[in-house]
Formats: structure tokens, sequence, C-alpha cells
């Protein structure tokens, strides 16, 4: 993971990563870091080990504070991305919840909380994300799920939510081409502190096996799209969901 060389393109890039204290969100910082892009790490608690981590590489990084279903805290992340990084080429926004339970014993809040985080949160980072790209341009790179496809049962406020930001992405693609691409990766299940492997039920171990490549990803699998997203490779694709899945869905 993370082998191939693009050697000196995204150097001094600029990147806001969210979700970015684990998980996707800590493995796309990293992964854009260890190529020479200077990284706003974003979470609603401090991402200062991903930071530390990116420093001790001789990366640059910066940790910002941020609730992405609140207007304010997103409208002041922007407001510190100018101040610490000034301009922004890439937005990878990883920053998202899970919900598994059966749809009777879903309370509304439960419901509003998914919806809040994952899709009111990508609608607002996005536009500001991309209200801070259009000089320049840049690149949009959203964490949907293969969910984002597919329905499952047990998961309707997630598999809705995600629906809505493979939706998002679609419009904005097409509404700001060719300055700003914008794409989706949708990974399948990823061992994280989300869904971690050392944990699963034995549902989720038949659903593991299930899968052609029988395993789950891991993070940096879903990192290493994202560089090649930012990258100079990418030039030709907007509007797409990047399955990274070992298979587990097949559109």
């Amino acid at each position: 993971m993370g082998s191939v060389n693009y050697g000196s393109e995204l150097i001094g890039r600029r990147a806001v990563v969210t979700g970015a204290a684990s998980g996707i969100g800590a493995a796309c910082a990293k992964a854009l870091a260890s190529h020479g892009v200077w990284t706003a790490c974003v979470d609603i608690v401090p991402p200062d080990e991903t930071v530390a981590e990116i420093k001790a590489a001789s990366g640059r990084s910066v940790s910002i504070t941020c609730d992405v279903a609140r207007e304010e805290d997103v409208l002041a992340l922007f407001a510190q991305v100018r101040q610490y990084i000034g301009r922004l080429d890439f937005l990878v926004h990883c920053a998202g919840v899970i919900h598994e339970k059966p749809l009777l014993d879903t309370r509304t809040e439960e419901f509003d909380r998914v919806i809040d985080v994952n899709l009111r949160g990508t609608f607002l980072v996005g536009r500001e994300g991309i209200r801070a790209m259009q000089p320049q341009g840049g690149r949009v790179i959203l964490i949907a799920s293969d969910l984002g496809y597919l329905g499952r049962e047990t998961f309707s406020p997630y598999v809705a939510s995600k629906h809505g930001v493979i939706g998002l992405m679609r419009s904005w693609a097409k509404e700001f081409a060719p300055k700003i691409l914008v794409n989706a990766i949708c990974p399948g299940p990823i061992d994280t502190a989300m869904l971690s492997v050392d944990q699963m039920t034995e549902e989720w171990r038949q659903k593991e096996r299930d899968i052609p490549l029988s395993r789950f990803g891991a993070a940096e699998e879903i990192a290493d799209m994202a560089v090649f997203l930012s990258s100079n490779s990418s030039q030709f694709i907007t509007g797409q969901g990047m399955h990274v899945n070992g298979g587990s869905v097949m559109p």
C-alpha cells in the first residue's frame, strides 16, 4: 500500500481532511502528507495524534476541531484554513457516523444524528470547501459507501445518508466542472474502530467470508485511492463512485 510514486506533483499542495483523528480520515491525511501535501487535519475531537505522526515524518500539518454538522463550526473551520494554510487544493471529507438498528427500534433523534453528520455535514463542508477552491480549482473527494448504491437491513439511516452523499457528488461534479473535480470513494467493509475485525459478530464474519477477496479492507487502501484522485493521474475522472471493496459490491 502507498507504493505509487507521484514524484513532486503533490509537494506543496494544500488539503483539508475531515474525520482525521482515526480510521480512514487519519490514513488519508498521513498518505497525502507522505507525498508532500500540507494537510489540515479536522475532527470533532482534536486530531493531535495524526498531526504528531505527520510532523514526526517531516510533514506539514495542523490540527483543527470541528463538528461538521454545525454550520458555525464549518464556517470557522475554513476561516482557520485560510489563516493556517492559505489556498485549498484538495478536500477529503471522511467525517461520518454509522448506525445499525432495526427500523422499528430506531428513534427519530438517532436518524437525525446520522443525517446531520453524514449528509448535512457533507453539504456544509463541501459547499465551503468548493467556495475556497474556486479561485484556482481543485479536487473534492467524499467518502461514501458501497451502501450508497444498495440497501441493507437494519442500516436505513446510514444507507439513506450515503445515497445522499452520492447525489451531492454527482450534482457538484456537473456544477463545478471542469475546474473542480468531484468524486466519491465507496469503501466496502474496512477494518477500523467503526467496524473492528477483532470485535465483529459472527454475522459480520460471514460477510467477510462472502467477499471475493476474502477479507476486510484496510484504511490505507482507501487512502491510496484518495491520493490517486488528488493526482494528475485522475484528471479525466469526475462524478464517479470509486469502489474499493474487495468485490463485495459490483455495481
